[in-house]
């Protein structure tokens, strides 16, 4: 009478399998560089804010 529900979390679970080694290496390689790129962006476009404020601010104590 009472049907019991199958849990398609465990299924999914049963599923996972290992990923080979060299496939784990191109994938971490690849999200470092992506990392690396991102860094390299970040360094030379946001700090583009407070070089050009510094820039056309002037110092009050100066005469």
């Amino acid at each position: 009478m009472a049907e019991q529900k199958r849990n398609v979390f465990q299924d999914m679970e049963r599923s996972l399998k290992d990923v080979p080694e060299e496939m784990r290496g191109k994938v971490m390689n690849d999200v470092a560089m992506a990392k690396l790129a991102m860094e390299m962006a970040s360094l030379f476009t946001c700090n583009y804010k407070s070089v050009v404020g510094g820039m056309f601010k002037t110092n009050p104590n100066i005469e």
